[in-house]
């Protein structure tokens, strides 16, 4: 077992490659092993192109040692034709003799049949080698398929007086509290999840770009709420950077828009009309309504706070937000608090 945990520990790292490229697809890794030699190793790289399989396969120079050798991944393989052939087929037609497998894939396609076909076909499988770390890996695609909603990831930043930006403002634009290498890594985050969603009066006090234009990565899909079409079709959230979707009352004919009900629970309201859109993540950046309302609602999976050394005296308040973090690290003199959810998740 601990041979089948070392092998599998390197799909996880190849696995991690993948993320933010790959949805809505699952990020995976896969290596292929022979008399305790990893000869062959790929990960799923973008969606519509080869799975971490298929790139592990092709990796492997002398195919011969495909039929003596064991081949692990993340996440149990494909057997459903899709954009790409069934991973289970490749494996089946490359004679590999074993087959280790991370987790089950939750998505009502697979679960399950993948391992069956392997199986049936005579291989020897054997499944949940770090089973935790596999589906921790992959926490976004496990929430969504298995509770129809995209992972939530709730994130401010405040000044050392609990305060999230000023009382007045002289121009419509984002008040950085934090340094620049917070604000890297927060733009490093945008191009690992798959959406960003901020409320109405952000959209119009800030007039954010919620880009990743200091780091190297894909723009996450930018979602606003703006009920009344209130924002100006000028603003950069419009702009042609990135894809956006505006939650209506009402279509627009200048931007793409989901009518959601607002006289309803508005956190279940985001959360169906996201799922619908196959959006897997999100991060909610604000403002501070809005993330007070994912907040009391109990609907969240990770928080990310910033503590800035700024003193602002007043302004808006920083969420209430009563949990222990997990994690503390400084990044200059900025604070960076972690929290994780422990009430939606049984992995963390």
């Amino acid at each position: 077992m601990q041979q089948h945990e070392k092998f599998m520990k390197r799909c996880l790292e190849l696995a991690s490659a993948g993320l933010g490229s790959t949805y809505p697809n699952p990020i995976v890794g896969s290596v292929i092993v022979h008399e305790g030699k990893i000869i062959g190793e790929g990960w799923h790289r973008k969606a519509g192109e080869a799975h971490a399989e298929v790139n592990a396969v092709n990796s492997v120079k002398d195919k011969s040692l495909l039929k003596k050798s064991t081949i692990y991944v993340t996440l149990e393989p494909c057997s459903h034709f899709g954009k790409t052939p069934p991973c289970c087929d490749l494996i089946i037609a490359n004679d590999i003799p074993n087959v280790v497998i991370g987790c089950v894939d939750p998505n009502e396609k697979v679960a399950g049949r993948g391992i069956a076909k392997l199986m049936a076909s005579g291989k020897k499988v054997t499944l949940g080698v770090l089973e935790k770390e596999c589906i921790a890996l992959n926490r976004r695609f496990f929430t969504f398929q298995n509770k129809k909603r995209p992972y939530i990831i709730l994130k401010w930043a405040q000044s050392a007086d609990g305060f999230i930006s000023p009382e007045r403002k002289t121009e419509a634009k984002p008040v950085w509290l934090t340094n620049q290498y917070s604000r890297q890594l927060v733009h490093k985050w945008r191009t690992q999840e798959h959406a960003i969603l901020i409320g109405t009066q952000t959209a119009i006090d800030d007039n954010p770009s919620l880009t990743a234009r200091d780091w190297h990565g894909q723009n996450p899909i930018r979602i606003v709420i703006d009920r009344s079409h209130r924002i100006p079709k000028e603003n950069h959230i419009f702009d042609s950077q990135a894809k956006t979707i505006a939650l209506s009352e009402q279509p627009s004919d200048w931007a793409q828009t989901e009518i959601i009900d607002f006289e309803g629970n508005l956190v279940e309201e985001i959360c169906k009309s996201l799922f619908r859109n196959d959006i897997q993540s999100v991060i909610v950046e604000g403002g501070r309504r809005l993330l007070q309302t994912f907040i009391d609602a109990g609907i969240w999976d990770e928080a990310r706070v910033f503590r800035s050394e700024t003193v602002l005296g007043n302004g808006t308040k920083a969420p209430f937000f009563d949990f222990m973090p997990h994690l503390k690290e400084n990044i200059r003199k900025d604070e960076l608090l972690m929290y994780r959810n422990h009430d939606q998740h049984d992995y963390f």
